[in-house]
């Protein structure tokens, strides 16, 4: 049997290392593995490579991935699906292993009703993928946050400064609050809970009557504010750019900078805005991530040699299991309130 391996979407801490188990797993069972370049768009342009014991040696550690990765869809691209299957078959790829977010995995499940064999491993730091309790590269991103912040505190109090650090998040709050509760952030503002400017100037001008003359806000990029325009309960975005991808997301951005002016002007305070970025997504994964992407991979193969397609890799408890790839794409998993409201008890 041959299988293709793929990454899609925005890059992760412990691609690699999902990337090096499959193949490995699957040489054992005799398999071959080709790695196609860029995610969905290199099985649209017939554009692998082999895989081999060679090609992943070296590679747990390294962060991004060595395929590449897009955000091709494969449903907005005129006979999208007949050329992927023209192109499996030509080359012999029976199965894919699709290893992604929301968009990839949703492009999977639905591929899998269409007739292609695919099973799928759950890749994205926003941790906002339901079915699995955590996706690999969200310790490394909570991680490089954390370590931000830390730093930020000691320049924050040195100037009496607010500091805003904007964090990633688009519809899922879980790197702004772990990495917020864990750095002792005094405000944690994520999309599941839109806010009023006031309640947050409120917090800086407390702590300040209190002899506090410095404060730390962590924002999540897809966090919403409430305006006198706007407000009704979900608040609107804050976009860096209108363009839309091929899965229909605008650019989110610049929420940080939104927020550290309104608090200058409104509480007279210096305040200064810093955004994380894509130094969340770089670098080398954390140990959890290493060995999370590990198991995925190895689990994959394991899913392809027991026949069970339309599934993912997920994590419960300590456990790999099976889910549904329709499940597991079905609906974003948000914040559970309970924990945040864990973190408000440390507000202000």
């Amino acid at each position: 049997m041959k299988i293709g391996v793929l990454t899609g979407g925005g890059d992760a801490p412990g691609l690699n290392a999902v990337i090096r188990a499959v193949v490995r797993k699957a040489l054992k069972l005799n398999y071959e593995v080709v790695g196609y370049k860029k995610g969905w768009k290199g099985v649209l342009d017939n554009d692998f490579e082999k895989l081999t014991l060679e090609t992943v040696s070296g590679i747990l550690h390294r962060g991004g991935t060595i395929l590449g990765s897009s955000r091709t869809n494969v449903y907005k691209v005129e006979n999208g699906v007949e050329t992927l299957k023209k192109n499996m078959k030509a080359e012999g790829v029976e199965v894919l292993v699709a290893i992604g977010g929301e968009d990839t995995l949703g492009v999977a499940s639905k591929l899998h009703k269409d007739g292609v064999k695919v099973v799928g491993v759950p890749k994205t730091i926003d941790n906002d993928l339901s079915a699995t309790d955590f996706t690999f590269g969200f310790d490394t991103a909570v991680g490089v946050a954390t370590e931000a912040i830390d730093r930020l505190h000691t320049t924050a109090e040195s100037h009496n400064r607010v500091i805003v650090v904007e964090v990633m998040g688009r519809h899922a709050g879980w790197i702004a609050l772990y990495s917020g509760l864990a750095g002792g952030a005094d405000v944690i503002l994520t999309p599941e809970q839109p806010f009023n400017m006031e309640d947050v100037c409120e917090v800086v001008k407390s702590r300040a009557a209190r002899g506090k003359t410095f404060s730390i806000i962590v924002i999540a990029e897809g966090a919403k504010i409430k305006t006198e325009e706007n407000t009704d309960k979900d608040g609107s975005f804050v976009l860096s750019s209108l363009k839309k991808d091929s899965f229909g997301h605008v650019r989110l951005g610049g929420i940080g900078n939104v927020v550290a002016e309104e608090i200058e002007e409104r509480t007279g305070f210096e305040t200064r805005a810093t955004v994380l970025g894509h130094i969340q997504r770089g670098g080398t994964p954390t140990a959890f991530d290493r060995v999370l992407g590990t198991r995925f991979g190895v689990f994959a193969a394991e899913l392809i040699q027991r026949g069970e397609f339309g599934k993912m890799a997920a994590l419960k408890g300590n456990d790999i299991v099976a889910v549904d790839l329709e499940e597991a794409t079905g609906k974003l998993k948000t914040l559970d309130p309970k924990l945040y409201d864990v973190a408000e008890t440390f507000f202000g």
